[in-house]
């Protein structure tokens, strides 16, 4: 406490820091009895902080319970709640933040370990006090790097709220600000409505069109239209607004050229006649975002160009929220007459595009071939003009662009942005293709609703589908990718997979006696508290989990198993599981398109035949009770002669090149882990340390632990032939 106010610091960050933090040092504060004089967090004398519980809901992000305290005049910039609303990742651990960003993580040390380091020796308060300034210092290099504070002060002044706000609130929050911003300078004043429900509830309207795909595989360039800003040109070339709103009673007695009827039926004066507030706001953020971008390409200077970039987003984000906020029912002012006639008047432009283009593009009118609307979804149209040449495709594609844009009202506009070539259609909002924003080389490999990024599937199934479109993309070698997934699924079968890419993990957002149904992750934990309730998880962690071969019959969520437990009791993994709920439906998915029977491809055939072979289960019933014999090293018989340790009779003419592959094995071992060893020190930055990460985000991580118990026993095998040697 003094430390902060001898500091007397504007922004407070740091990492989970609402939840977890600034509540915790709170509640320090009443538990030493010293609340009186540490509760004066705030720059306002005599004003005490409190603490309170709040929730928050959207149905963008979900719902989240935090800690709210009243700290005046400073900032509390929390980089765990900007990243989870900014970025889409796989977790949001601080290590795997990290290690996303900066490619580094702290030295994890689990809370359980705090209490021994601290009554250590010197050595061990150094390791902890590492881990706490790494701690402090990571989250202010993702703050650089990311540059949150421009984006949040740029956000703050464009939408006029509190910086507090933006990590605190919805969208909703900014429009309105916007809104009584905008209504007091033009004399209307807002009414104050009562929110009531949930954000997931209320009345629903027809959203937008998404045009059936033509579901295949296109060796042929695909060009794509986007409409620039859809609904925001859509609400200022329609004028739509509480403000032009009229019933159908007072439409009828006006000027037939002063109104109009959305699609819907719902009728808005015309911007002629009156201008509505929220075309203006719209035009004024577009309009400033315009000069933004103008501003940042000629800005030479760094920080300028940042704070530049920061505004420009900040107004993009601005706009397109303007839409949600009358579509929102328990929000500040729902308004369904404006939001339904946005989307009806999407669907329609959509629908007109479709028409348009493949009335122009034909044979008839002196173009190569008749082209085709393969799929269409919100703001974009993908046309196959079924030109082989990529520049070819992007001169048509600027020719349809300008052509269907003359038809529509100002500023809507359709543009063309980008090509896929080659691309791959699986279904609605599920697709792949090499992105080319110029004829010369492509950018990158772009994907939609693929399982890439989905946090609860396990790393396996992410690199197998990579693979698999870098196989159908890049190499356009189709029969190269079924080859690979043949020698995927016999080598999980066989139990080859390296266990970190088997590791599945899932949030506990709740207690689990909270948790209506049953869950691996659950379940799973209500295990771990049993064993040790020191290091089992706790709500808000994330639980790792792998699952486990069981008794015929039984549950999904009854064969969860913490990794590193079924690592070191050698539980064998349920690869049929695997293959069957994470590998297979994305597999069909990706090769549907480019194979006539995937599933008799992939799924049918001698490799299949390898799952005889993988790890048997453990010895149950009256085996536990037998006595193991060693067995020989060479040809794996019993030894059951006097003196044999490490081999039998026969296979003692061949005793030094079994010890020299013996000897071979562990070298290989001790090489394998001393790399993952030293990365794992590179990526904490602490190269003349010991390894402390247990960060169960990384698979580095299990691939240590299962290198380690392998070389332990590789060792113990060498040393059967001491004593012969």
């Amino acid at each position: 406490m003094d430390l902060l106010l001898e500091t007397d610091p504007d922004v407070m960050i740091g990492y989970n820091i609402l939840n977890f933090d600034l509540p915790y040092l709170y509640e320090r504060a009443e538990a030493l009895k010293i609340q009186d004089k540490f509760h004066r967090m705030g720059r306002i004398r005599g004003c005490r902080t409190r603490m309170g519980n709040r929730q928050f809901s959207s149905k963008a992000l979900g719902t989240h319970d935090y800690k709210d305290l009243n700290i005046e005049g400073r900032v509390q910039l929390d980089m765990m709640v900007i990243i989870q609303r900014e970025h889409k990742l796989s977790s949001y651990s601080l290590n795997a933040v990290s290690a996303h960003f900066l490619g580094e993580q702290k030295e994890d040390v689990h809370h359980s370990c705090i209490s021994d380091l601290q009554n250590g020796n010197e050595e061990t308060r150094r390791r902890l006090a590492v881990y706490c300034l790494k701690d402090a210092y990571l989250p202010q290099r993702l703050l650089d790097k990311l540059m949150c504070m421009y984006n949040q002060i740029e956000m703050a002044r464009v939408t006029g709220v509190p910086m507090t706000y933006l990590l605190t609130m919805g969208q909703s929050i900014k429009v309105y600000s916007q809104l009584l911003r905008k209504a007091r300078t033009h004399d209307f004043l807002l009414p104050n409505m009562k929110v009531n429900g949930n954000p997931n509830d209320g009345v629903a309207y027809e959203g937008a069109t998404v045009l059936d795909p033509k579901m295949g595989y296109y060796d042929k360039p695909v060009a794509t239209l986007d409409f620039a800003s859809l609904y925001p040109s859509i609400m200022m070339a329609h004028n739509l607004c509480y403000t032009s709103l009229v019933s159908p009673e007072r439409a009828k007695m006006m000027a037939p050229e002063d109104v109009a009827q959305s699609p819907c039926g719902d009728w808005f004066v015309k911007a002629q006649k009156h201008k509505g507030i929220l075309p203006i706001i719209l035009e004024e953020l577009l309009g400033a975002r315009k000069r933004a971008r103008a501003d940042l390409k000629a800005e030479p200077d760094p920080f300028k160009r940042a704070v530049l970039d920061g505004r420009q987003l900040a107004l993009k984000v601005s706009a397109n929220s303007v839409y949600g906020f009358t579509g929102a029912t328990v929000g500040k002012m729902p308004c369904l007459q404006i939001s339904s006639s946005v989307t009806a008047y999407g669907r329609q432009m959509i629908m007109f595009t479709r028409e348009e283009v493949t009335k122009k593009f034909t044979r008839a009118n002196g173009y190569e071939t008749d082209c085709d609307v393969i799929y269409g979804d919100t703001d974009s149209v993908m046309v196959n003009f079924k030109v082989a040449d990529v520049t070819r495709a992007m001169e048509l594609g600027r020719e349809a662009a300008a052509f269907v844009s003359e038809k529509f009202i100002r500023p809507v506009k359709l543009e063309f942005e980008k090509v896929y070539f080659p691309y791959l259609l699986m279904n609605k909002k599920r697709y792949a293709g090499l992105l080319w924003t110029s004829p010369e080389k492509h950018d990158k490999m772009d994907s939609k609703g693929i399982e890439t990024v989905r946090r609860d599937n396990c790393l396996l199934v992410k690199d197998m589908v990579t693979t698999c479109l870098e196989y159908i993309l890049i190499k356009r070698d189709v029969w190269g990718a079924v080859a690979y997934v043949k020698d995927l699924i016999r080598d999980l079968l066989m139990n080859k997979i390296d266990l970190s890419l088997l590791v599945v993990s899932k949030s506990l957002s709740k207690d689990v006696d909270a948790y209506d149904a049953s869950s691996g992750h659950v379940e799973l934990t209500k295990k771990m508290r049993k064993r040790d309730p020191a290091t089992a998880p706790v709500v808000g962690d994330r639980v790792a989990f792998v699952i486990i071969r069981a008794a015929k019959g039984a549950k999904a969520f009854e064969k969860a198993e913490d990794p590193i437990y079924a690592l070191d009791h050698n539980l064998p993994i349920d690869c049929q599981h695997y293959l069957e709920h994470h590998v297979k439906q994305p597999l069909l998915r990706i090769f549907e398109p480019v194979l006539k029977n995937p599933q008799a491809e992939l799924l049918q055939g001698d490799h299949m035949r390898s799952m005889t072979l993988s790890t048997p289960s453990h010895a149950g019933g009256i085996m536990k009770f037998t006595k193991v014999k060693l067995s020989c090293l060479g040809c794996r018989a019993p030894l059951s002669k006097p003196g044999e340790t490490s081999l039998c009779v026969h296979c003692m003419p061949q005793e030094s090149a079994i010890y020299y592959r013996s000897m071979k094995n562990v070298a290989d071992l001790e090489g394998t882990y001393s790399a993952l060893w030293t990365q794992c020190q590179r990526c904490q930055g602490a190269l003349h340390q010991d390894v402390l990460c247990t960060s169960k985000d990384c698979p580095i991580f299990y691939r240590r632990k299962k290198v380690q118990k392998d070389l332990n026993e590789a060792q113990n095998t060498l040393a059967r032939f001491v004593d012969e040697w």
